[in-house]
């Protein structure tokens, strides 16, 4: 299969670029003053090297089942999910088994989207989940990140407290029960029937699919079930793609990542939209019926002054990051609806909705949180709410677009060590010499990302031809400066 040749999926396939094992950890060494397990999504890396392997999978347990274990004398719960990677069985396994060791019981659901271990956890009042999965990343890449018991992502404290027990395990070898207080595991085979319902529940009881054609991608990832069931039950009339992982293929050309198979699936079959989800499930990019892409930032503008207009946007504000398109922002203001900016991860959205109260916000990529109703982006549901409008206005996909992009040029460069950009001068004077050359009118923004070893270019203006050559040149520099295959 060709890869997409659009521009939002070439920015977004090359954010995938194989990394360096090795680079990668001579890379944090030099980055990090102290050790530091933990990324802007969790613990990532490539399976079966540190720190995704079973020993440190086994700590990460121990040390979670340590901090989330209260003195009441209640049973202790956490509950594990996955994605469809080969490498989950490994990492479950190590994983349960450090959790058990410290007297904790664990409740396995199997593959199951990142959204419905947040809902799981707190519906069966676990004191935590974990989602074994690296997201977007191919399958070599593994992660773990953790839910408190109310469903959301670690915040930073706790994440620190976790990592120091890994690099210090006195304290949990003092708390280890004897062999009569070890913990047990057990399957619990409703999961998936249990967010279903769930899902469904977030439409009105007026509405419905019923004639209704949908594609669905699943990206042979961990919503392969619950995607096309889902939309089936509703009434839809589905066709599902990306739904047969054998542990290799998850966002392999498939899913939000390579919308490519969902535009020509949804041409061929005359479809009303189509819907691709990433390999954990928690991003949606949507499609309609002409095969144009509707990525986060369009579901923001569209879904924000949706509630808007209806008096149900709290703090008449939405929230995004900073890679967000300067379009969302003027479409918004066109209806007196402000924009909040955040740095770039869903966990920095969520603290700022927290924080005021906030109930929409989200990322470019399509993770969308509807605070109203989840705690965590959910791809399946940002597809119900969009469709759901859809149904309400008995309009097109097409005629709901509320937003004009303005240009934008993304690139990942990856790299072997991240070094603060203002620690190299030629860099750091480049990097102003652009943003004066964008003025008021554009944007530019230069980051690590906090998963993989790369570093991000992003521009915004009104001239094309401007912002492809800010961003041609300031990638240029960090290849030769700080480039995977620059000299040391």
């Amino acid at each position: 299969m060709n890869k997409p040749n659009d521009e939002m999926a070439a920015r977004q396939i090359d954010a995938t670029a194989p990394r360096q094992p090795d680079a990668m950890m001579d890379a944090d060494r030099a980055y990090a003053p102290a050790p530091r397990l933990f990324g802007t999504d969790g613990v990532r890396g490539v399976a079966n090297v540190e720190p995704i392997t079973p020993q440190t999978t086994l700590k990460l347990g121990r040390a979670l089942a340590y901090v989330f274990k209260s003195a009441s004398k209640r049973r202790h719960r956490v509950l594990i999910g996955k994605d469809t990677r080969l490498s989950g069985y490994m990492l479950e396994t190590a994983l349960a088994s450090g959790i058990c060791s410290m007297g904790v019981d664990v409740m396995l659901v199997g593959p199951m989207p990142t959204p419905a271990i947040a809902f799981l956890t707190r519906s069966m009042r676990a004191d935590a989940g974990v989602v074994i999965s690296a997201s977007h990343n191919p399958f070599y890449d593994n992660g773990i990140k953790f839910f408190s018991g109310q469903g959301f992502k670690l915040d930073d404290e706790i994440e620190r407290r976790i990592e120091t027990l890994v690099f210090d395990e006195r304290e949990l070898a003092r708390a280890r029960p004897s062999a009569e207080g070890i913990g047990k595991a057990s399957r619990i085979d409703d999961a998936l029937g249990r967010y279903q319902v769930f899902l469904k529940a977030c439409l009105p009881r007026t509405l419905n699919f019923d004639g209704l054609k949908v594609v669905v991608d699943c990206a042979n990832g961990a919503a392969y079930r619950a995607g096309p069931e889902v939309f089936e039950e509703l009434g839809a009339e589905v066709t599902a793609i990306g739904v047969l992982p054998d542990g290799r293929n998850i966002n392999a050309e498939c899913g939000a990542l390579y919308p490519l198979a969902l535009r020509e699936t949804v041409r061929s079959t005359g479809a009303d939209v189509g819907i691709a989800l990433d390999g954990d499930g928690d991003r949606a990019i949507l499609v309609d019926s002409s095969g144009a892409l509707f990525d986060g930032d369009d579901v923001l503008a569209m879904m924000g002054r949706k509630l808007a207009r209806q008096g149900l946007l709290a703090g008449n504000r939405v929230v995004a990051t900073t890679m967000s398109n300067l379009g969302l922002e003027r479409s918004l203001a066109e209806v007196g609806v402000g924009l909040v900016r955040t740095e770039v991860g869903d966990p920095a959205v969520v603290r700022e909705m927290l924080v005021n109260s906030y109930n929409l916000g989200g990322e470019q990529s399509g993770h969308i949180i509807f605070m109203d109703h989840s705690t965590t982006g959910d791809g399946l549901m940002t597809a119900i709410m969009v469709l759901a409008y859809m149904i309400e206005t008995n309009k097109p996909l097409s005629a709901l677009r509320a937003m004009r992009k303005a240009p934008q040029v993304t690139r990942s460069v990856p790299v072997r060590r991240k070094v603060g950009f203002d620690e190299i001068p030629e860099l750091k004077r480049k990097i102003a010499a652009a943003e004066a050359k964008l003025g008021t009118s554009g944007r530019l923004l230069v980051r690590y990302s906090g998963t993989e070893m790369v570093a991000r270019v992003m521009a915004e203006g009104e001239d094309p031809d401007e912002i492809k050559l800010v961003v041609d040149e300031l990638s240029a520099e960090i290849e030769q400066r700080l480039g995977a295959n620059s000299p040391a």
